[in-house]
Order: structure tokens, then C-alpha cells, then sequence
């Protein structure tokens, strides 16, 4: 018998392909089988369909079990380690009203591409349901009020379902059901504004969904929420991880001298025994505004200190001067795309999510060049989402995100 580890998995903009295979062998009841489906040769379209089917077999076959009660679900993620207990990252799995940008309730940080945003649109009306879980972070004053306390007593008591899956995290689950107790929560949370941590793609699909049976003429209905996870960032601070670029057949010597046009320029030691003292240079000069290390296996250079005329020159029209100031703008704007003449999109730059020794590897093997990076600060996200503006692509990765398959929405249940 497979235990839950085995039938969830992450969400599904972070599954590549081989990890895709891997989830997919690990149990024929995967989660990754709906969110994921398969295309079909010849037949553009006819996933979603399969993932619908796939859904229903499995409500028929008691695979996936309707709650009988309204509930919101409080939903733990920790990790531990061998100097002490780790982190604890605790928040409410629930629907949430869709609302445009414009209302300043759900604030996105990052623009969208319409080919996630159609498929996972798609994906949502074939099955009629919401599989996974958006990432929402609110201000919940530091663990006062009642949604606090509703949290706090509900940790106590014990969880419906528990698992730890193969990256170490333990996730635990409560169903909240007490009508007082939701009541309570609803009247707390209502006043709130929320920043999308994670799943801006979701969301638009979300709107678009709402869009579309508004103009069909439909009521008020269960389109006009979506499934999300709403976490405290005053009790649980988010933990943002850096996202590294790599350059293919872009010679890292070369890199660096086109760089010292526009940046301080200091070699450093070099190969993987050096990274880690590489990544601290990179953070402390980080303290003092833009800064980037460029490496392969063989180089090093720390780059700082970026020329302030020419990176107001690079800037595109309409930004605010603190938009500009981010070293994700100087990175997209002054150094990859003027100085040395590229295009930021997928097929010119690479990302590599946190792993500095990935990326330097990956760039290796490409007769490449690794851009390693800070990460934000919530304090810039939380800023620029404030203001109304994106943050650069390939920005933000907040962590960590919510498992799916532990809850999911169907329409059918409102």
C-alpha cells in the first residue's frame, strides 16, 4: 500500500520531465497524472479530457474522498536538523475570492505568459475543479487574532493525514469544521491583503475562468474562488531562494571583460571548493546594491558597483526609480540585454533555482557562463507588488511551496 508521499507531489510548474517519470512510477494514483497529463499524439487538447476521466474514476473508486462538511484546512510544513528543530511553516488551505489586481486585495509580483495561463485553464475546465493549491502570504500580526488562535489550538490536537516526503519535509493536516471557528476566521481574514508567493499562472486561469462564465451569463458560483494556501508572514517569515541564470556559449572571460564596461570587476578563487566563499563575497557585496558572480568550473569574477548612468539608460520607460534599483532590473536590463547584447527569454538564458554548484555545472557543459544571484528580500517583493508593478522574470522562488494531492476543490462541492 502507497502512503501519501507516493500520491502527491510538488506543484507542477517545478516537475521536469525525469522527475515527472519518477512520480509517475511511484503509483498509478499520482496526483501528477491530472495536474500533468500527457499529451496525445494528434490530438491537441485531448489530456485535459483524460485528466477529467481519471478524476472521476478516481472519486467512483474512493481514491479521492469528498469531505462531507465544510472545512477549511490548516495545512504544517517542517523540516528538521541535526542542531535543533528546524523550521515550521503553518497556514489555511481554503478557497479564496477572485478578484481583479486593480482591487488591491490579491496582489501579483509576476507577469504571466498566456501559454501556462490557457493550459492550466483548460486543465480546470475539463476536470471542473481546482487540483493544487496557490500560494498566498498575508500580514496576520504576528500571530494575533482569531485565525491565530484557531491555528494554535487546532496544532494541538491530532492531524488527519501525516507524511514526509523525499526532500525531508513532514506535512500534516487538519480539517477545521466548528462553524464558529470558520465563522471567526472569514471575519479576521477579510480585511487582508494577500501577495502571490507562488502560482500566479493558477490565478489568472482562476480570472479568466470567472471571466468566461460571467460573459456566458452565469450567476454568482464556484468560479469565483480558487483553491489557495493563505500562510501569516509575520508568524511564519517566507523563505525566498535565489534563482541563478545561465548563459550558453557565452565564454565567462569574455563575460566578465564586457562587464568591467559598466561594473567593479574583482576575480575570485575558482572551482567548486571555492564556491561557498564565492556565494559569501557575492552576499556581502550584495549588502551594498547590485552584485553578481560569473563563473564557470575554471573562473570566477564578482561584479559590483554597477555605473549609475548606464544603468538608468538601460532602464525601460514608465519604472520607478526603486524598480530600477533592484538587482533583478540591472541584471534583465544593464547586463544581460545592453551590455552584452542578448535577449532575456527561456531560449537565450537558462534559470537554475537555488544550486549554485548546478548552475556552474550546467554552465560547463554548455561552454557557458553561470550568473549567480542574491535572492530578493520580501521587503522589494512585497514593494513592487504594492506599487502595482512586476518584478524582472525569474525573480522570486518563495519556499517552501504547498505539496498537491493533500487537497483538492471540486466544483461540484462548490
Amino acid at each position: 500500500m502507497s502512503g501519501l508521499a507516493e500520491v502527491t507531489s510538488p506543484p507542477y510548474d517545478v516537475i521536469f520531465r525525469d522527475k515527472e517519470n519518477q512520480l509517475m512510477a511511484a503509483d498509478p494514483h499520482n496526483v501528477v497524472r491530472l495536474i500533468l497529463p500527457r499529451p496525445v499524439p494528434g490530438h491537441p487538447g485531448e489530456e485535459y479530457h483524460h485528466a477529467a476521466e481519471s478524476l472521476r474514476r478516481w472519486q467512483d473508486e474512493n481514491i479521492l474522498v469528498t469531505d462531507p462538511k465544510p472545512a477549511l484546512y490548516m495545512y504544517e510544513q517542517s523540516a528538521s536538523d541535526d542542531a535543533g528543530p528546524g523550521w515550521l511553516q503553518r497556514g489555511l488551505i481554503g478557497a479564496v475570492g477572485v478578484v481583479p489586481p486593480e482591487a488591491g486585495i490579491v496582489l501579483p509580483h509576476e507577469d504571466v505568459s498566456p501559454g501556462p495561463v490557457a493550459g492550466r485553464l483548460a486543465l480546470m475546465e475539463a476536470t471542473q475543479a481546482n487540483l493544487e493549491p496557490i500560494f498566498l502570504l498575508y500580514d496576520g500580526r504576528g500571530g494575533y487574532g482569531a485565525t491565530a488562535d484557531v491555528v494554535a489550538e487546532t496544532a494541538a490536537s491530532e492531524p488527519l493525514i501525516s507524511a514526509r516526503t523525499p526532500d525531508g519535509l513532514r506535512h500534516r493536516l487538519w480539517a477545521i469544521n466548528d462553524a464558529d471557528d470558520l465563522a471567526a476566521i472569514a471575519e479576521d481574514l477579510a480585511p487582508r491583503q494577500a501577495l502571490i508567493a507562488d502560482g500566479h499562472h493558477r490565478y489568472a486561469a482562476y480570472r479568466q475562468l470567472q471571466a468566461r462564465r460571467r460573459q456566458a451569463g452565469s450567476a454568482s458560483g464556484p468560479w469565483d474562488y480558487g483553491l489557495a494556501l493563505l500562510v501569516d508572514s509575520a508568524t511564519y517569515p517566507p523563505r525566498i531562494g535565489a534563482i541563478h541564470r545561465v548563459i550558453p556559449g557565452l565564454d565567462v572571460q569574455h563575460a566578465a571583460k564586457l562587464a568591467a564596461l559598466a561594473f567593479a570587476v574583482r576575480q575570485l578563487p575558482s572551482g567548486t571548493a571555492s564556491l561557498p566563499a564565492a556565494v559569501n563575497a557575492l552576499s556581502e557585496a550584495g549588502a551594498d546594491g547590485p552584485a553578481f558572480v560569473l563563473a564557470d568550473e575554471q573562473s570566477a569574477y564578482l561584479i559590483s558597483h554597477p555605473d549609475h548612468a548606464q544603468a538608468a539608460a538601460a532602464m525601460p520607460a514608465g519604472r520607478s526609480r526603486q524598480w530600477q534599483a533592484l538587482p533583478a532590473a540591472v541584471l534583465q536590463e544593464l547586463l544581460i540585454t545592453r551590455i552584452w547584447g542578448l535577449t532575456d527569454d527561456d531560449d537565450v538564458v537558462r534559470v537554475v533555482h537555488h544550486d549554485t554548484e548546478a548552475a556552474v555545472r550546467s554552465a560547463q557543459a554548455a561552454s557557458g557562463t553561470a550568473v549567480l544571484c542574491n535572492p530578493m528580500t520580501p521587503d522589494e517583493v512585497y514593494a513592487v507588488a504594492a506599487r502595482g508593478e512586476k518584478v524582472p522574470r525569474k525573480s522570486t522562488s518563495f519556499a517552501p511551496k504547498p505539496r498537491t494531492g493533500l487537497v483538492l476543490r471540486s466544483f461540484a462541492q462548490g
